[in-house]
């Protein structure tokens, strides 16, 4: 037979597990639209443990003769408020409020109830356990539920069901302590506040469940209002979400929001990028990209009939499985992750530097701008310093380096970076990509660099007579004394994010 200790044991493993997701879900939320991940989940855990404890020293002032309506209450308004967090931080992103802010306050009132969540339940189950047994059994069940929480979110709901949905399951599983306990202790409320507790319930059901009915149709519309052009691919990846959009002859990807290349002008960078550093070589043979996904720099290289084999690793599956499937973009990068000198794998790039002993003449590091802290890794000294053991002796690294007008500290660390790993020349230039604005390149060579100009294909922007309008640099672009960024003291992260806060 069912037992009041039971129902509300449940109380206690459904209170850990929600209560930690919903701090996940802010600060993924953050991360995704503001980078910078490490502050956002530094914030979050800050504000939520503060107002935990807030909400802890207020529960002193719940009276016991209506600790449990209280109690039903609070948990109808955490799970509304916990479940809505997501769309409600969509919706304010979409009207172009001020997100960090709202963010804030959502965590802070969550925080506020889920402080008052153990004590007001260690007070319920007094009558069924001594103090020690209570408190140990209260904490140890409300900590299994966060444990078990923090190992699904990643590995399971992120990916399958995304933030969105995510939040109003959780607020929907949250509302099943109140609906549980209503239903078990009905009859000992008195009769308008058992009808009051039940009509708030249903309210907060019907909200949140119709929230989930329409999620679909809600993220359209939020993309639709985000996204000025017509969506024509929206996922979910384990990483991040995908965007891609189409307006006449312009197709662009979006990955949590950010542009990743424009079809009007793309080639402009992508010739930038791969076309200069070839033009130094004479035998280019073997080349590696990290990053690249969409297959625009691979179509690039293999437009030089004697690159035998390109490796091309990008941690997002999902990237590449869209560059080979989408109709779209197979059109743009010309099938380029089918052709069989081709090979993808879906790794950390650092991982693989790592761990492989296969040496390349070019690598090209076509990867997101250094926004977060596990991407500046990929911009730091030790970095620079693997991908040099994997060249060649004549071999040449280059990477996508930011802007060098909006984020200008940035751009020069980085090539003050490549340079203090211990590259024979290291060569800053930038091109005019109408999209992005002026973006920076460094090229890094492994031994002497000389121009070699081999026979260049097609291409629409590069040549090799605007080699040095690309590599000077007016005044407000000038090189700066920025900091060499490492593993320990990522200093390309704070460089990039001062930089661009002031042209978002």
């Amino acid at each position: 037979m069912l037992r009041e200790s039971h129902i509300l044991l449940f109380s206690i493993f459904i209170a850990g597990l929600c209560s930690i997701v919903y701090e996940l879900l802010i600060a993924t939320t953050g991360a995704y639209f503001l980078g910078d991940s490490v502050t956002q989940f530094s914030i979050t855990i800050g504000v939520y443990m503060a107002f935990m404890g807030v909400g802890s020293y207020l529960s002193k002032w719940v009276n016991d003769n209506t600790l449990l309506a209280q109690f039903i209450v609070y948990e109808l308004m955490l799970a509304l408020i916990g479940g809505s967090s997501v769309p409600l931080l969509y919706f304010c992103y979409a009207q172009g409020w001020h997100f960090q802010s709202m963010s804030i306050v959502l965590t802070a009132l969550i925080g506020v109830f889920v402080g008052l969540e153990i004590p007001l339940l260690s007070r319920l189950m007094e009558k069924h356990y001594t103090l020690k047994v209570n408190l140990a059994n209260v904490l140890s069940i409300d900590y299994l539920g966060a444990l078990i929480a923090t190992l699904v979110f990643p590995l399971a709901l992120l990916p399958w069901l995304g933030v969105f949905k995510t939040s109003l399951l959780f607020g929907l599983i949250n509302l099943s302590i109140a609906l549980s306990l209503l239903w078990y202790f009905y009859d000992q409320f008195p009769k308008t506040q058992a009808h009051l507790l039940r009509l708030f319930l249903v309210l907060v059901l019907s909200t949140l469940a119709g929230l989930m009915l329409f999620s679909k149709a809600l993220n359209h519309h939020w993309n639709e209002t985000v996204f000025e052009d017509r969506i024509v691919h929206s996922e979910q990846s384990h990483y991040q979400q995908l965007i891609m959009t189409k307006n006449k002859d312009d197709l662009r990807l979006y990955l949590n929001g950010g542009l990743q290349f424009s079809a009007i002008d793309e080639y402009r960078y992508h010739e930038s990028l791969i076309h200069l550093p070839l033009q130094r070589q004479t035998d280019t043979r073997q080349v590696l990209i990290l990053g690249g996904g969409d297959g625009l720099a691979a179509r690039e290289l293999l437009k030089y009939p004697h690159i035998e084999a390109i490796t091309l690793v990008d941690l997002d599956p999902a990237v590449a499985e869209l560059a080979r499937s989408n109709v779209h973009l197979k059109k743009l990068n010309q099938d380029a992750l089918l052709n069989p000198k081709v090979r993808v794998l879906n790794q950390d790039a650092f991982v693989y530097l790592t761990d492989t002993r296969h040496k390349y003449d070019l690598i090209v590091v076509d990867l997101p701008d250094p926004k977060t802290i596990s991407l500046s890794r990929l911009y730091s000294k030790q970095f620079y310093t693997l991908v040099k053991h994997r060249l060649n002796t004549q071999g040449i690294m280059v990477t996508q380096a930011t802007s060098p007008y909006f984020a200008k500290e940035a751009f020069w660390s980085i090539h003050n970076t490549a340079a203090a790993a211990g590259f024979h020349s290291v060569t800053p230039y930038h091109a005019d990509i109408p999209s992005f604005g002026n973006w920076g390149f460094v090229m890094a060579c492994k031994a002497k660099c000389p121009i070699q100009h081999q026979a260049l294909p097609a291409t629409r922007f590069y040549d090799p007579n605007i080699e040095p309008l690309l590599m000077t640099f007016p005044a407000d672009m000038h090189n700066t004394n920025s900091k060499v960024s490492s593993l320990d003291q990522p200093h390309v992260l704070y460089y990039y994010l001062d930089g661009w806060k002031y042209w978002n």
